[in-house]
Protein backbone atom coordinates (compact mmCIF):
# COMPACT_ATOMS: atom_id res chain seq x y z
CA UNK A 1 0.00 0.00 0.00
CA UNK A 2 1.29 3.40 -0.96
CA UNK A 3 0.31 4.91 2.38
CA UNK A 4 1.96 2.18 4.48
CA UNK A 5 4.97 3.21 6.51
CA UNK A 6 8.39 2.07 5.16
CA UNK A 7 9.91 -0.87 6.97
CA UNK A 8 13.54 -0.23 8.05
CA UNK A 9 15.59 -3.40 8.07
CA UNK A 10 18.55 -3.35 10.42
CA UNK A 11 21.91 -3.95 8.78
CA UNK A 12 23.91 -6.98 9.68
CA UNK A 13 27.16 -6.69 11.63
CA UNK A 14 29.12 -7.47 8.46
CA UNK A 15 27.36 -4.67 6.58
CA UNK A 16 28.06 -2.20 9.38
CA UNK A 17 31.74 -3.17 9.46
CA UNK A 18 32.08 -2.76 5.69
CA UNK A 19 30.45 0.67 5.81
CA UNK A 20 32.75 1.77 8.60
CA UNK A 21 35.86 0.60 6.76
CA UNK A 22 34.79 2.51 3.65
CA UNK A 23 34.19 5.62 5.67
CA UNK A 24 37.63 5.36 7.26
CA UNK A 25 39.38 4.52 4.00
CA UNK A 26 37.83 7.14 1.73
CA UNK A 27 36.21 9.74 3.94
CA UNK A 28 38.68 10.28 6.77
CA UNK A 29 39.95 13.86 6.93
CA UNK A 30 43.47 14.23 5.58
CA UNK A 31 44.43 16.27 8.61
CA UNK A 32 44.22 13.28 10.93
CA UNK A 33 47.75 12.79 12.31
CA UNK A 34 47.58 9.02 11.87
CA UNK A 35 45.76 8.56 8.61
CA UNK A 36 47.50 11.40 6.83
CA UNK A 37 50.85 9.68 7.56
CA UNK A 38 51.74 7.51 4.56
CA UNK A 39 53.92 5.30 6.76
CA UNK A 40 51.17 4.55 9.26
CA UNK A 41 49.91 0.99 9.01
CA UNK A 42 46.28 2.19 8.82
CA UNK A 43 46.96 4.86 6.20
CA UNK A 44 44.49 5.66 3.39
CA UNK A 45 45.04 3.32 0.52
CA UNK A 46 46.08 0.40 2.70
CA UNK A 47 43.65 -1.94 1.01
CA UNK A 48 44.32 -0.72 -2.51
CA UNK A 49 48.08 -0.84 -1.79
CA UNK A 50 47.73 -4.47 -0.82
CA UNK A 51 46.05 -5.13 -4.16
CA UNK A 52 48.77 -3.25 -6.05
CA UNK A 53 51.47 -5.25 -4.28
CA UNK A 54 50.22 -8.31 -6.06
CA UNK A 55 51.33 -6.78 -9.34
CA UNK A 56 54.38 -4.81 -8.13
CA UNK A 57 57.60 -6.74 -7.44
CA UNK A 58 58.94 -6.26 -3.91
CA UNK A 59 62.54 -5.06 -3.61
CA UNK A 60 63.75 -7.48 -0.94
CA UNK A 61 67.17 -5.81 -0.85
CA UNK A 62 65.56 -2.82 0.91
CA UNK A 63 63.43 -4.81 3.34
CA UNK A 64 64.73 -5.42 6.84
CA UNK A 65 64.49 -8.81 8.49
CA UNK A 66 61.81 -9.56 11.06
CA UNK A 67 63.09 -12.82 12.56
CA UNK A 68 66.24 -14.46 13.89
CA UNK A 69 67.26 -18.08 14.24
CA UNK A 70 69.43 -19.82 16.81
CA UNK A 71 71.68 -22.67 15.77
CA UNK A 72 74.56 -24.23 17.67
CA UNK A 73 76.28 -27.56 17.94
CA UNK A 74 75.45 -29.93 20.74
CA UNK A 75 77.99 -29.31 23.49
CA UNK A 76 79.41 -31.63 26.14
CA UNK A 77 81.45 -29.91 28.82
CA UNK A 78 83.45 -31.55 31.58
CA UNK A 79 86.96 -32.63 32.57
CA UNK A 80 87.80 -36.02 31.11
CA UNK A 81 84.92 -36.26 28.63
CA UNK A 82 87.33 -36.74 25.68
CA UNK A 83 87.46 -40.43 26.55
CA UNK A 84 83.87 -40.76 25.31
CA UNK A 85 84.69 -39.98 21.66
CA UNK A 86 84.79 -43.61 20.55
CA UNK A 87 81.30 -44.22 21.91
CA UNK A 88 80.14 -41.00 20.26
CA UNK A 89 81.31 -42.14 16.85
CA UNK A 90 79.74 -45.54 17.44
CA UNK A 91 76.44 -43.86 18.40
CA UNK A 92 76.60 -41.78 15.22
CA UNK A 93 76.95 -44.97 13.18
CA UNK A 94 80.44 -44.07 11.94
CA UNK A 95 82.51 -46.87 10.41
CA UNK A 96 85.34 -44.91 8.78
CA UNK A 97 86.58 -41.72 10.49
CA UNK A 98 89.03 -39.07 9.35
CA UNK A 99 90.74 -37.54 12.41
CA UNK A 100 92.09 -34.04 11.75
CA UNK A 101 94.82 -32.44 13.87
CA UNK A 102 98.26 -30.78 13.67
CA UNK A 103 101.83 -31.84 14.48
CA UNK A 104 101.80 -30.28 17.95
CA UNK A 105 98.44 -31.62 19.14
CA UNK A 106 99.35 -35.03 17.72
CA UNK A 107 101.74 -35.46 20.67
CA UNK A 108 99.26 -34.41 23.38
CA UNK A 109 97.01 -36.41 25.68
CA UNK A 110 93.89 -35.33 23.76
CA UNK A 111 95.03 -37.34 20.74
CA UNK A 112 95.99 -40.26 22.97
CA UNK A 113 92.41 -40.29 24.28
CA UNK A 114 91.08 -40.23 20.72
CA UNK A 115 93.30 -43.12 19.60
CA UNK A 116 92.26 -45.21 22.59
CA UNK A 117 88.57 -44.36 22.27
CA UNK A 118 88.29 -45.18 18.56
CA UNK A 119 90.34 -48.37 18.93
CA UNK A 120 88.19 -49.54 21.83
CA UNK A 121 85.05 -48.95 19.77
CA UNK A 122 86.57 -50.90 16.88
CA UNK A 123 86.19 -47.98 14.45
CA UNK A 124 88.52 -47.69 11.46
CA UNK A 125 90.21 -44.30 11.20
CA UNK A 126 93.02 -42.36 9.58
CA UNK A 127 94.83 -39.24 10.84
CA UNK A 128 95.52 -36.06 8.91
CA UNK A 129 98.08 -34.09 10.96
CA UNK A 130 99.21 -31.36 8.55
CA UNK A 131 96.83 -28.56 9.56
CA UNK A 132 98.41 -25.12 9.71
CA UNK A 133 97.76 -22.36 12.21
CA UNK A 134 95.91 -19.56 10.36
CA UNK A 135 95.22 -21.81 7.32
CA UNK A 136 95.73 -20.77 3.72
CA UNK A 137 93.56 -21.80 0.78
CA UNK A 138 96.28 -24.14 -0.48
CA UNK A 139 96.59 -25.89 2.92
CA UNK A 140 92.81 -26.35 2.96
CA UNK A 141 92.88 -27.82 -0.56
CA UNK A 142 95.69 -30.17 0.47
CA UNK A 143 93.57 -31.41 3.36
CA UNK A 144 90.53 -31.87 1.10
CA UNK A 145 92.65 -33.88 -1.38
CA UNK A 146 93.68 -36.15 1.51
CA UNK A 147 90.10 -36.78 2.62
CA UNK A 148 88.36 -37.34 -0.71
CA UNK A 149 89.97 -40.68 -1.67
CA UNK A 150 89.62 -42.01 1.89
CA UNK A 151 85.86 -41.41 1.70
CA UNK A 152 85.19 -41.17 5.45
CA UNK A 153 81.64 -41.31 6.78
CA UNK A 154 82.53 -38.99 9.70
CA UNK A 155 85.19 -36.49 10.81
CA UNK A 156 86.81 -35.70 14.13
CA UNK A 157 88.77 -32.46 14.70
CA UNK A 158 91.23 -32.32 17.60
CA UNK A 159 92.96 -28.97 18.02
CA UNK A 160 92.42 -25.23 17.96
CA UNK A 161 90.18 -23.18 15.73
CA UNK A 162 92.40 -23.62 12.67
CA UNK A 163 92.18 -27.41 12.94
CA UNK A 164 88.41 -27.36 13.46
CA UNK A 165 87.89 -24.95 10.56
CA UNK A 166 90.03 -27.15 8.30
CA UNK A 167 87.97 -30.20 9.27
CA UNK A 168 84.74 -28.34 8.50
CA UNK A 169 85.94 -27.62 4.98
CA UNK A 170 87.23 -31.16 4.47
CA UNK A 171 83.74 -32.32 5.45
CA UNK A 172 82.06 -29.83 3.11
CA UNK A 173 84.02 -30.63 -0.03
CA UNK A 174 83.98 -34.40 0.49
CA UNK A 175 80.20 -34.22 1.00
CA UNK A 176 79.86 -32.16 -2.21
CA UNK A 177 82.89 -33.36 -4.22
CA UNK A 178 81.79 -31.76 -7.50
CA UNK A 179 81.61 -28.24 -6.06
CA UNK A 180 84.21 -25.68 -7.10
CA UNK A 181 86.28 -24.27 -4.23
CA UNK A 182 84.82 -20.76 -4.46
CA UNK A 183 81.19 -21.92 -4.73
CA UNK A 184 80.48 -21.60 -1.00
CA UNK A 185 83.06 -18.94 -0.13
CA UNK A 186 81.54 -15.73 1.18
CA UNK A 187 80.61 -13.15 -1.45
CA UNK A 188 81.92 -10.95 -2.97
CA UNK A 189 85.23 -12.85 -2.84
CA UNK A 190 83.48 -16.14 -3.59
CA UNK A 191 80.10 -17.07 -5.04
CA UNK A 192 78.40 -17.28 -1.64
CA UNK A 193 76.14 -20.21 -2.52
CA UNK A 194 74.20 -21.76 0.37
CA UNK A 195 75.24 -25.28 1.33
CA UNK A 196 72.49 -27.39 -0.26
CA UNK A 197 72.26 -30.22 2.26
CA UNK A 198 73.59 -31.88 5.37
CA UNK A 199 77.22 -32.87 5.78
CA UNK A 200 78.74 -35.91 7.43
CA UNK A 201 78.95 -36.00 11.24
CA UNK A 202 81.78 -33.91 12.69
CA UNK A 203 82.90 -34.14 16.32
CA UNK A 204 85.10 -31.22 17.42
CA UNK A 205 87.48 -31.48 20.38
CA UNK A 206 88.95 -28.01 21.05
CA UNK A 207 92.38 -27.82 22.68
CA UNK A 208 92.37 -24.01 22.91
CA UNK A 209 89.90 -21.65 24.56
CA UNK A 210 89.17 -18.97 22.01
CA UNK A 211 87.56 -19.43 18.63
CA UNK A 212 84.36 -21.16 19.72
CA UNK A 213 84.60 -22.98 16.39
CA UNK A 214 83.18 -26.11 18.03
CA UNK A 215 79.79 -24.33 18.16
CA UNK A 216 79.66 -22.35 14.90
CA UNK A 217 79.02 -22.80 11.20
CA UNK A 218 82.00 -20.65 10.23
CA UNK A 219 85.41 -21.55 8.80
CA UNK A 220 88.09 -18.94 8.05
CA UNK A 221 91.20 -19.07 5.83
CA UNK A 222 93.54 -16.86 3.78
CA UNK A 223 92.89 -16.60 0.04
CA UNK A 224 96.51 -16.02 -0.90
CA UNK A 225 96.05 -14.83 -4.49
CA UNK A 226 93.78 -11.98 -3.39
CA UNK A 227 95.70 -11.25 -0.17
CA UNK A 228 92.42 -11.54 1.68
CA UNK A 229 91.16 -13.48 4.65
CA UNK A 230 87.74 -14.92 3.97
CA UNK A 231 85.75 -18.03 4.73
CA UNK A 232 82.49 -19.90 4.55
CA UNK A 233 79.56 -19.38 6.89
CA UNK A 234 76.49 -21.61 6.93
CA UNK A 235 74.56 -23.47 9.62
CA UNK A 236 75.17 -26.83 7.93
CA UNK A 237 78.90 -26.37 8.51
CA UNK A 238 78.66 -26.49 12.32
CA UNK A 239 79.97 -29.59 14.11
CA UNK A 240 77.52 -32.26 15.20
CA UNK A 241 79.06 -32.29 18.68
CA UNK A 242 81.61 -30.18 20.50
CA UNK A 243 83.51 -31.94 23.28
CA UNK A 244 84.80 -29.23 25.63
CA UNK A 245 87.21 -30.93 28.01
CA UNK A 246 89.09 -28.41 30.20
CA UNK A 247 91.94 -30.88 30.63
CA UNK A 248 92.78 -30.42 26.94
CA UNK A 249 93.58 -26.71 27.40
CA UNK A 250 96.12 -27.20 30.20
CA UNK A 251 98.97 -27.59 27.72
CA UNK A 252 98.36 -24.17 26.13
CA UNK A 253 101.34 -21.80 26.40
CA UNK A 254 100.66 -18.47 28.11
CA UNK A 255 100.83 -16.58 24.80
CA UNK A 256 98.21 -18.86 23.29
CA UNK A 257 95.98 -18.43 26.35
CA UNK A 258 96.23 -14.66 25.88
CA UNK A 259 95.58 -14.43 22.14
CA UNK A 260 92.82 -17.05 22.22
CA UNK A 261 91.18 -15.23 25.11
CA UNK A 262 91.29 -11.93 23.23
CA UNK A 263 89.31 -13.60 20.46
CA UNK A 264 86.66 -14.49 23.06
CA UNK A 265 86.73 -10.89 24.28
CA UNK A 266 86.05 -9.47 20.83
CA UNK A 267 83.50 -12.15 19.93
CA UNK A 268 81.44 -11.14 22.94
CA UNK A 269 81.86 -7.37 22.50
CA UNK A 270 81.15 -7.35 18.77
CA UNK A 271 78.09 -9.58 18.96
CA UNK A 272 76.75 -7.50 21.88
CA UNK A 273 77.15 -4.25 19.93
CA UNK A 274 76.20 -5.48 16.43
CA UNK A 275 73.18 -3.88 14.80
CA UNK A 276 69.91 -5.53 15.91
CA UNK A 277 68.67 -8.39 13.76
CA UNK A 278 65.56 -6.39 12.77
CA UNK A 279 67.79 -3.63 11.34
CA UNK A 280 69.67 -6.01 9.04
CA UNK A 281 68.80 -6.12 5.36
CA UNK A 282 68.08 -7.69 2.99
CA UNK A 283 65.23 -9.79 4.33
CA UNK A 284 65.70 -13.29 2.89
CA UNK A 285 63.17 -14.42 0.30
CA UNK A 286 63.63 -17.95 1.61
CA UNK A 287 64.66 -18.96 5.17
CA UNK A 288 67.59 -20.96 3.79
CA UNK A 289 69.10 -17.62 2.73
CA UNK A 290 68.99 -16.10 6.23
CA UNK A 291 72.67 -15.63 7.16
CA UNK A 292 74.28 -17.27 10.17
CA UNK A 293 75.38 -13.80 11.30
CA UNK A 294 72.06 -12.02 11.81
CA UNK A 295 72.70 -9.14 14.22
CA UNK A 296 72.28 -8.84 17.97
CA UNK A 297 69.23 -10.59 19.37
CA UNK A 298 67.81 -11.33 22.81
CA UNK A 299 69.19 -14.88 23.02
CA UNK A 300 72.69 -14.16 21.74
CA UNK A 301 72.83 -11.20 24.13
CA UNK A 302 72.65 -13.54 27.13
CA UNK A 303 75.55 -15.68 25.93
CA UNK A 304 77.68 -12.73 24.79
CA UNK A 305 77.40 -10.72 28.00
CA UNK A 306 78.08 -13.76 30.19
CA UNK A 307 81.16 -14.55 28.07
CA UNK A 308 82.39 -10.97 28.42
CA UNK A 309 82.16 -11.05 32.22
CA UNK A 310 83.89 -14.46 32.33
CA UNK A 311 86.73 -13.27 30.09
CA UNK A 312 87.41 -10.06 32.02
CA UNK A 313 87.53 -12.06 35.26
CA UNK A 314 89.43 -15.18 34.24
CA UNK A 315 91.67 -14.37 31.24
CA UNK A 316 94.30 -12.43 33.26
CA UNK A 317 94.47 -15.32 35.73
CA UNK A 318 94.80 -17.96 32.98
CA UNK A 319 97.64 -15.98 31.36
CA UNK A 320 99.55 -15.33 34.60
CA UNK A 321 99.35 -18.79 36.17
CA UNK A 322 99.68 -21.97 34.06
CA UNK A 323 98.46 -24.00 37.06
CA UNK A 324 95.23 -22.02 37.54
CA UNK A 325 92.99 -24.78 36.23
CA UNK A 326 89.84 -23.03 37.39
CA UNK A 327 90.63 -20.01 35.22
CA UNK A 328 91.48 -22.24 32.24
CA UNK A 329 88.23 -24.16 32.61
CA UNK A 330 86.19 -20.96 32.89
CA UNK A 331 87.87 -19.55 29.77
CA UNK A 332 86.97 -22.66 27.79
CA UNK A 333 83.39 -22.22 28.94
CA UNK A 334 83.54 -18.51 28.02
CA UNK A 335 84.80 -19.38 24.53
CA UNK A 336 81.87 -21.76 24.04
CA UNK A 337 79.35 -19.24 25.37
CA UNK A 338 80.73 -16.55 23.09
CA UNK A 339 80.62 -19.01 20.20
CA UNK A 340 76.90 -19.49 20.64
CA UNK A 341 76.47 -15.72 20.92
CA UNK A 342 78.47 -14.54 17.93
CA UNK A 343 77.68 -17.66 15.92
CA UNK A 344 74.14 -16.33 15.59
CA UNK A 345 74.53 -12.57 16.11
CA UNK A 346 77.81 -12.14 14.24
CA UNK A 347 80.86 -9.94 14.65
CA UNK A 348 81.72 -6.69 12.91
CA UNK A 349 84.61 -4.21 12.64
CA UNK A 350 87.32 -5.78 14.81
CA UNK A 351 87.05 -9.01 12.85
CA UNK A 352 86.51 -7.38 9.47
CA UNK A 353 89.66 -5.29 9.95
CA UNK A 354 91.63 -8.21 11.41
CA UNK A 355 91.52 -10.25 8.21
CA UNK A 356 93.82 -7.98 6.17
CA UNK A 357 95.97 -7.37 9.25
CA UNK A 358 96.82 -11.07 9.51
CA UNK A 359 96.92 -11.79 5.77
CA UNK A 360 99.14 -8.74 5.01
CA UNK A 361 101.56 -9.43 7.87
CA UNK A 362 104.67 -7.32 7.17
CA UNK A 363 106.94 -9.82 8.97
CA UNK A 364 105.72 -10.12 12.57
CA UNK A 365 106.07 -13.36 14.55
CA UNK A 366 104.23 -13.37 17.86
CA UNK A 367 106.29 -14.46 20.84
CA UNK A 368 105.32 -17.78 22.38
CA UNK A 369 104.01 -19.46 19.21
CA UNK A 370 105.80 -22.62 18.07
CA UNK A 371 105.87 -22.16 14.31
CA UNK A 372 108.42 -21.59 11.55
CA UNK A 373 106.23 -18.96 9.92
CA UNK A 374 105.58 -15.30 10.65
CA UNK A 375 102.27 -15.07 12.46
CA UNK A 376 99.90 -12.50 13.88
CA UNK A 377 97.58 -14.71 15.94
CA UNK A 378 93.92 -14.17 15.21
CA UNK A 379 93.12 -12.90 18.71
CA UNK A 380 95.93 -10.35 18.50
CA UNK A 381 94.77 -9.11 15.10
CA UNK A 382 91.21 -8.50 16.34
CA UNK A 383 92.15 -6.91 19.65
CA UNK A 384 94.67 -4.45 18.27
CA UNK A 385 91.91 -2.31 16.71
CA UNK A 386 89.34 -2.79 19.49
CA UNK A 387 89.96 0.46 21.43
CA UNK A 388 89.52 2.54 18.26
CA UNK A 389 86.56 0.50 17.03
CA UNK A 390 84.45 0.87 20.15
CA UNK A 391 85.22 4.56 20.44
CA UNK A 392 83.78 4.80 16.91
CA UNK A 393 80.67 2.67 17.52
CA UNK A 394 79.81 4.11 20.94
CA UNK A 395 77.28 6.65 19.66
CA UNK A 396 75.24 3.91 17.95
CA UNK A 397 74.02 2.50 21.26
CA UNK A 398 75.49 4.22 24.34
CA UNK A 399 73.62 2.02 26.81
CA UNK A 400 75.15 -1.17 25.40
CA UNK A 401 78.64 0.32 25.32
CA UNK A 402 78.29 1.49 28.91
CA UNK A 403 77.08 -1.94 30.00
CA UNK A 404 80.17 -3.43 28.35
CA UNK A 405 82.41 -0.87 30.10
CA UNK A 406 80.80 -1.82 33.40
CA UNK A 407 81.87 -5.43 32.80
CA UNK A 408 85.48 -4.15 32.92
CA UNK A 409 84.79 -2.64 36.34
CA UNK A 410 84.14 0.93 35.22
CA UNK A 411 81.81 2.96 37.45
CA UNK A 412 79.32 4.25 34.85
CA UNK A 413 76.95 5.97 37.27
CA UNK A 414 78.23 9.44 36.37
CA UNK A 415 79.23 8.80 32.74
CA UNK A 416 77.37 10.76 30.09
CA UNK A 417 75.98 8.77 27.19
CA UNK A 418 77.96 10.75 24.63
CA UNK A 419 81.13 9.48 26.35
CA UNK A 420 80.17 5.80 26.15
CA UNK A 421 82.52 4.92 23.28
CA UNK A 422 85.47 6.77 24.78
CA UNK A 423 84.95 5.09 28.15
CA UNK A 424 84.75 1.59 26.68
CA UNK A 425 87.75 2.22 24.41
CA UNK A 426 89.82 3.37 27.38
CA UNK A 427 88.74 0.34 29.45
CA UNK A 428 89.80 -1.97 26.61
CA UNK A 429 93.18 -0.31 26.16
CA UNK A 430 93.87 -0.56 29.90
CA UNK A 431 92.84 -4.25 29.91
CA UNK A 432 95.20 -5.06 27.02
CA UNK A 433 98.12 -3.24 28.61
CA UNK A 434 97.63 -4.97 31.97
CA UNK A 435 97.33 -8.37 30.27
CA UNK A 436 100.94 -7.97 29.17
CA UNK A 437 103.00 -8.85 26.08
CA UNK A 438 100.39 -7.43 23.71
CA UNK A 439 101.30 -5.16 20.79
CA UNK A 440 100.05 -1.67 21.55
CA UNK A 441 98.85 -0.88 18.06
CA UNK A 442 99.57 -1.70 14.43
CA UNK A 443 103.01 -0.06 14.56
CA UNK A 444 104.11 -2.72 17.02
CA UNK A 445 103.16 -5.34 14.41
CA UNK A 446 105.38 -3.65 11.82
CA UNK A 447 102.70 -1.73 9.92
CA UNK A 448 103.38 1.80 8.68
CA UNK A 449 101.13 4.57 7.43
CA UNK A 450 101.96 3.46 3.88
CA UNK A 451 100.19 0.13 4.57
CA UNK A 452 96.85 1.71 5.46
CA UNK A 453 95.43 1.90 1.93
CA UNK A 454 96.00 -1.84 1.42
CA UNK A 455 94.49 -2.61 4.82
CA UNK A 456 91.39 -0.59 3.93
CA UNK A 457 91.01 -2.31 0.56
CA UNK A 458 91.42 -5.68 2.26
CA UNK A 459 88.63 -4.83 4.70
CA UNK A 460 86.00 -3.54 2.26
CA UNK A 461 85.21 -7.02 0.77
CA UNK A 462 84.31 -8.35 4.25
CA UNK A 463 80.63 -7.53 3.70
CA UNK A 464 79.43 -10.50 5.75
CA UNK A 465 80.64 -8.80 8.93
CA UNK A 466 80.75 -5.14 7.92
CA UNK A 467 77.00 -5.19 7.28
CA UNK A 468 76.55 -5.68 11.03
CA UNK A 469 78.79 -2.78 12.02
CA UNK A 470 76.98 0.08 13.73
CA UNK A 471 77.84 3.62 12.57
CA UNK A 472 79.55 2.40 9.37
CA UNK A 473 78.36 4.14 6.21
CA UNK A 474 76.75 2.15 3.40
CA UNK A 475 78.23 4.56 0.85
CA UNK A 476 81.52 3.00 -0.22
CA UNK A 477 83.64 6.18 -0.38
CA UNK A 478 82.50 7.30 3.06
CA UNK A 479 83.00 3.74 4.33
CA UNK A 480 86.54 3.83 2.95
CA UNK A 481 87.24 7.10 4.77
CA UNK A 482 85.86 5.75 8.04
CA UNK A 483 87.97 2.60 7.79
CA UNK A 484 91.06 4.68 7.03
CA UNK A 485 90.46 6.75 10.16
CA UNK A 486 89.99 3.59 12.23
CA UNK A 487 93.27 2.12 11.00
CA UNK A 488 95.05 5.43 11.64
CA UNK A 489 93.65 5.50 15.17
CA UNK A 490 94.79 1.91 15.70
CA UNK A 491 98.45 2.56 14.87
CA UNK A 492 99.11 2.97 18.59
CA UNK A 493 97.21 3.15 21.87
Amino acid sequence: MSGAPAIRIARTAAQRSTSLLRAVQFGHPATCPCHSNPNHHHAPGTFSAARRALATPIDHSRQKDYAFEMAASSIRFGPGCTKEVGMDMENLGAKRVCVVTDKNVLKLDAMKQVHEGLAKAGIEYTVYDECRTEPKDYTIKHAIDFAKPYQPDAFMAVGGGSVIDTAKLMNLYTSFPDAEFLDFVNAPIGKGKPIPGRLKPLVAVPTTAGTGSETTGTAIFDLVEKKAKTGIAHRNLKPTLGICDPINTRTMPSAVHASSGLDVLCHSLESWTAIPYHERSPRPENPIQRPAYQGSNPISDIFSMRALHQTVKYLPRAVRDPDDFEAQSEMLLAATLAGVGFGNAGVHLCHGMSYPISSQNPGYKHSGYVTDNNIIPHGVSVAVTAPAVFRFTGASNPDRHLAAAEAFGVDISQVKKESAGEVLGEALAEFLVKLGDQPRGLKALGFKDSHIDDLVEGTIPQKRVLMLAPSLSEEVNEERNQLRQLFESSMSF
